[in-house]
């Protein structure tokens, strides 16, 4: 069994029962639609299986019961590494962990800022498609308002931006563009 493949049994299971924040009681969106869509545009750049992977588990550790040492066991140290570099520290407040998550993933690998903006940009595309829906109740869905995600969103862009040179920051880029002309 390859990488890939493990690691989408581990998502597809320990996300199982979980739903977007752009859910409604009307439309369920599963979970599992985001690691798999982050993982494709990772595909569709070319990164390699691991960061693939990565992808399609950048979640669990933070939003399941799955431990570090059963993801290592699972997964692999370099995966598992790959994850630890996106996830957040929970033991911080909500604006500590962004602006700890924005210092982390500047010393990062490439591959990391990869799993980052790959993540950034589908969640992106689904605040979007879900504004086009419910219009600005969307906002509602999130643990902070809008203007808290938007500087968060244009924080990490920034650092992007500084530290990484590649399309994926350029689509992320146009994409909060957009996010800023939602009411």
């Amino acid at each position: 069994m390859t990488s890939i493949e493990k690691a989408l049994r581990m998502a597809a299971e320990t996300h199982e029962g979980q739903y977007r924040k752009d859910s409604t009681k009307d439309r369920k969106v599963p979970y599992i639609t985001h690691p798999v869509m982050c993982a494709f545009i990772l595909r569709q750049h070319g990164f390699a299986d691991e960061v693939v992977a990565a992808a399609l588990v950048h979640d669990v550790l933070e939003d399941t019961s799955i431990s570090e040492e059963a993801m290592r066991l699972a997964l692999g140290n370099k995966v598992t590494d790959l994850v630890l570099m996106v996830t957040y520290d929970p033991a911080l407040s909500w604006e500590e962990q962004r602006v700890a998550y924005i210092q982390k993933l500047r010393a990062a690998p490439a591959e990391a800022k990869a799993i980052s903006v790959a993540d950034k940009i589908h969640n992106a595309q689904s605040l979007l498609d879900a504004h086009a829906i419910q219009g600005p109740a969307i906002w509602a869905h999130f643990t902070r308002p809008k203007e808290k995600k938007l500087w968060f969103e244009g924080e990490m862009l920034a650092m992007l931006q500084e530290t990484w040179k590649h399309p994926l920051v350029d689509e992320y880029a146009a994409l909060y563009e957009q996010m800023k002309q939602l009411d």
